[in-house]
């Protein structure tokens, strides 16, 4: 019995703190997530003991659904996943891009021109300054997926149509 009334008293505290978990608050504590949302208006937010207790709860599992649904007060932008497809992508297929980058062509190129957000309309410029970078790169005997996707970037970033056409570098 008496378990049933502490349980009844945490559900009540936490539904108060939810409640009130949607007034407006700078965010001053950890990240996002139910530990943010619990404990967001607690008025010393920067002290040891709710920074604490936003991260303990986060740490419960439900932070991973609120930060990749985008709830909670998290965002889900892509922006890092976006960054990430393209690394796995080179680290995957280096040699296939390699081999395709000397001849400024090919399947694999077409991917990662795809996934680094160059158009259908674009990617004949896309191949060609990636035949462009394979020179730099192997004459810097530096042919590292890291490598690529940052003379990739620089090469989108400087390009007067790509740079202008909605590419990611």
């Amino acid at each position: 019995m008496k378990y049933a009334v502490e349980c009844q008293l945490v559900a009540m505290l936490l539904a108060i703190q939810v409640g009130t978990a949607y007034a407006t608050n700078p965010d001053t504590g950890p990240g996002c997530g139910l530990g943010k949302m619990l404990w967001a208006d607690h008025k010393n937010q920067k002290n040891i003991a709710p920074q604490v207790l936003m991260v303990t709860t986060n740490g419960t599992g439900m932070n991973t659904f609120a930060i990749s649904s985008g709830t909670s007060g998290c965002t889900n932008d892509g922006q890092v996943w976006a960054s990430q497809k393209v690394n796995t992508f080179v680290a995957t297929n280096l040699d296939n891009l390699m081999q395709e980058m000397a001849q400024g062509q090919g399947e694999h190129l077409a991917s990662l021109a795809s996934l680094m957000g160059v158009s259908a309309e674009h990617q004949a410029a896309f191949f060609a300054i990636a035949k462009e970078r394979y020179i730099d790169l192997t004459e810097g005997r530096e042919s590292s997926p890291k490598a690529l996707v940052i003379a990739l970037n620089d090469a989108v970033a400087g390009h007067p149509i790509l740079a202008n056409a909605g590419a990611t570098p």
